[in-house]
Formats: C-alpha cells, structure tokens, sequence
C-alpha cells in the first residue's frame, strides 16, 4: 500500500510546476491602420523578402546580399545564436540523469606492526598492496516542482529571442547599405553638375575675357566671373571627400578594407528607381513582423519562466543515487559477482531556513519581468513611432520632389533665356553665370531630394522590419 502512495505522490508532484504561466505579451494598441500613410502607400500586407529588389539596381542588390555573406557584425549575431542554443541544450540536459564510470588503480605499502607488538626490529612488514577498482554512479534529481522545467522554457525563449536579433541585425545592415548606396549616387550626381557648371564658367570665362580684349567687358567683369569659377571649382573638394567616405562606409558594412570597392563603385550611375506602390500592411501586421518586438517578447516569456525557477527553490529537492562498482587485487578477477559492490539512495536537500535568500531571488526575478514587460511596451511603441514618421517623412518628400521639380524646370527656363539675351549684348556674363548657377543649384536640390526619397523608402522598410525573411539562421 505505502509503495503505491509513494509512487502516486511522485507523479502528482512530478506534474506540478511552481510560477506564473505565461500568458503572451500584453495589448499595447489596438490601431487598425496607420494615420499617417500617404497616397500610393497601400494597406496590403508586405512580403518579408528582399526589399531592394523592388528597386531594380543589380548593385545595390550584390552589395546587399555581400553584406549579408561577410558583415562581422551577423558573424557576431549568428554566435550568439549558437550560444543560446548550446544554453538550451545544456538546460535539457539538466532533466536526464548524470552518468559516471571511474577506473582506479591503487597501490600501496601496510605499516610495520611488529615493532608494537614486540616483534623483532629487523622485519620489514608485509609488502605492497594493489586494488584495482572499476565502476558506474548515476543520479537523477526529480523534478518534482517544475524547477528544471521553468529553467528549459526561459532558455528555449532566450533562443527564440536571439534568433530575433540575428534577424534584425539583418534588417538594420540591409538598411544601412541601402542608405549608404543612395548617399554615394547623389553625391557622384552632384559632382557631376558641379563640374558641368565649372566647365560652363570657364567658358563664359573665356568670352568674358575675349570681350575685355575688344574693350566690350572691362577687367572687373573678367576677375568677378573668375572668382565665380573658382568658388565652384572649390565646391568639388568636399564632394569628393564626402564620396571616398561613402565608398569607405560600404566596404566596411559588405565587410571588407577600405579602398575595396572603389574599382566597382567608382563610376556614376542613376539613382534606384522607386516602386509606384509601397505596402506596409497594419499596425498588428507590424508588431508580428519586426524582430525586436519579436525579440522583446520572447524575453519577456524568458522573464516569466525565470520567477518559477526561482520559486522551485523554495520546495524540496529529491535526488535518486546509484552506484555499481567491482574492486580486486587481481585485475584477471576484477568482473566477479563476490566482487561486485552497489549502492542506491533517494537523498533530500531542502533549505527550509536560507534566512531570506530564495526570496530575494524570487523578488529580483519578478522585477525583472517587470522591467521586460515595460520594454516589451516601449518597444512596441516604439515601431509604431518608426513607421509613422517614416511614413509621413516618405509622404512629404514626395511632394516636395514635386515642387523641385517645378523650381527646375523654371530655372532651366530662365537660364536658357538669359543665355540668349547675353548672346544678344543685352545682359552681362555675369547675369548669365547667375542664371546658370540658379539652374545648376535647383537641379542639385532636385537629385538631393530624389536621394532623400529613396533613403526614406529604405528608412520605411526598415521601420517595418522588412528584410531578414529566411537570410537570418545562424550558420
């Protein structure tokens, strides 16, 4: 009767686990869509794929998926996948029992007796004496209040959570070189105009100079059109400087030493064309994508198991021993029955007086939760600030790309006219270099802003946790 009380007690406790359940993260916002989405951004669910592929530049994509291939920063990330996971791995191996064998062999001299007994002074004692010794130990500690259990489950969400940052370390690498691309075409596309004006001044240079010859211009119109020409020609010193740190910053995130992508990236090209449509999805949609809401969460769950490992230790610790071992001073005769020795015990460990420290423990674990939880919430408010004002940024660049555009157009109106009348001997070359340089700064406004659009293109896909997808298993 007793055995089966006994046996029926251990699988009541073996079932019962000390600590809260976790219940999942708490509701932070019930918003439907995002207030701030401008025309052309559509409420369709996006595809956590490649988003830079929607920009159709094989550049910007091969720099990407390098990045992706040889950044130490995923390295690192990719590590500490593998580190949670080995943490996972011990945890569970903490629930099987700890198997043991030992192989000893023992050697040793008894003393000499005979001199307390009397004997004579000259014997010399017994000679040596070997043992050989050869054996098994096992134990298992029950897990009777859920202790091993609570320990398992924080480090599987651990895990989970390193996954999570692994794949944000992809979203923030693609977004940094997708930025940092668009950073390097803008600024090759306005030293290109600056160079185009420069020639256009030496040009009117030259005439100006001509005309002084024939006494039409006198020289303080050939030194104020020179120091026009030189102002420009300064103008593309910091340019150039800007674009060697651009060409830097991308070696460093594709992982490679400075100077490596200069052959490859040193010739100007067009802007990434952007996509006529953008889908973001909904707030909802956003909390379930993003990896560090993701990562935030499963911390949170971490937390949780946390408190009932804690509490375990407030209960009883049921530990089974055994213990198999063959000893003889013959090793030919070590394996026989007469020479076999075993031992089996439960043994019990319980702090009942620890004088405060499980409590303390306890304690410090639930104000960890605590303090998880309301960086799950600032996280989750976070995102919704990222893609909010990423979308109202992206929707007011557009219009202002509109506006530029106008002011181009009627730039390179007036200029065109100007040119035309200073041709005709009815405006100075300064008028026209005036004109030119109106021309020449509304177009640099013009490719700046295109530039900008598209960085905040990258910022919105990067606001909605878009680009990991699969790329994000550590290796």
């Amino acid at each position: 009767m007793l055995p089966a009380v006994a046996a029926a007690l251990t699988v009541l406790l073996a079932g019962c686990t000390v600590g809260p359940d976790y219940k999942g993260a708490p509701t932070t916002t019930n918003a439907s869509s995002f207030k701030r989405a401008p025309d052309g951004v559509v409420a369709t669910a996006p595809g956590v794929a490649a988003w830079w592929v929607a920009l159709n530049d094989p550049q910007l994509t091969a720099l990407i998926e390098a990045g992706i291939d040889n950044s130490p920063d995923l390295r690192a990330a990719q590590a500490r996948v593998r580190q949670a996971r080995a943490g996972l791995t011990q945890q569970q191996s903490n629930a099987l029992p700890k198997v043991g064998a030992t192989v000893a062999y023992l050697r040793t001299r008894e003393p000499d007796l005979s001199s307390l007994s009397g004997g004579s002074s000259g014997s010399s004692g017994r000679g040596p004496v070997a043992l050989y010794l050869a054996g098994f130990d096992a134990s298992w500690e029950l897990d009777l209040f859920g202790g091993t259990r609570r320990a398992v489950e924080a480090a599987s969400a651990e895990a989970d959570a390193s996954e999570a940052d692994l794949a944000d370390t992809h979203v923030q690498l693609a977004a940094e070189i997708g930025s940092a691309y668009v950073g390097l075409r803008d600024q090759q596309q306005r030293i290109a105009i600056v160079r185009k004006s420069a020639e256009l001044e030496e040009h009117v240079l030259s005439l100006t100079e001509q005309r002084r010859e024939r006494g039409v211009s006198s020289q303080v119109d050939v030194e104020r059109v020179r120091t026009q020409v030189e102002n420009t020609r300064n103008a593309l010193i910091p340019l150039d400087a800007q674009i060697a740190e651009s060409l830097d910053e991308l070696a460093l995130l594709t992982g490679r030493e400075p100077g490596a992508l200069d052959d490859m990236l040193k010739q100007p090209a067009p802007l990434p064309a952007l996509p006529q449509t953008v889908a973001v999805g909904d707030p909802a949609q956003l909390l379930r994508r993003r990896p560090d809401v993701r990562a935030a969460e499963r911390r949170l769950a971490s937390q949780s198991a946390q408190i009932g490992e804690r509490e375990a230790d407030w209960f009883p610790k049921v530990t089974l021993f055994g213990s198999l071992s063959y000893s003889a001073a013959d090793p030919g005769h070590l394996v026989r029955k007469d020479n076999l020795t075993w031992l089996g015990v439960p043994y019990l460990q319980w702090n009942a007086f620890d004088f405060g420290r499980t409590k303390a423990k306890v304690d410090q674990a639930r104000a960890s939760f605590d303090e998880a939880q309301a960086k799950y919430e600032s996280t989750v408010l976070g995102a919704l600030r990222d893609a909010d004002v990423a979308l109202s940024r992206y929707g007011h660049e557009r219009e202002n790309v509109v506006s530029l555009r106008t002011v181009e157009g009627s730039a390179t109106r007036a200029a065109t006219l100007t040119e035309q009348r200073y041709r005709a001997g009815t405006a100075t070359a300064l008028d026209w270099i005036d004109a030119e340089r109106t021309r020449y700064t509304a177009e640099q406004n013009r490719v700046q802003s295109d530039a900008q659009l598209i960085k905040d293109y990258v910022a919105l896909q990067k606001s909605l946790g878009l680009g990991w997808e699969g790329t994000a298993s550590a290796q």
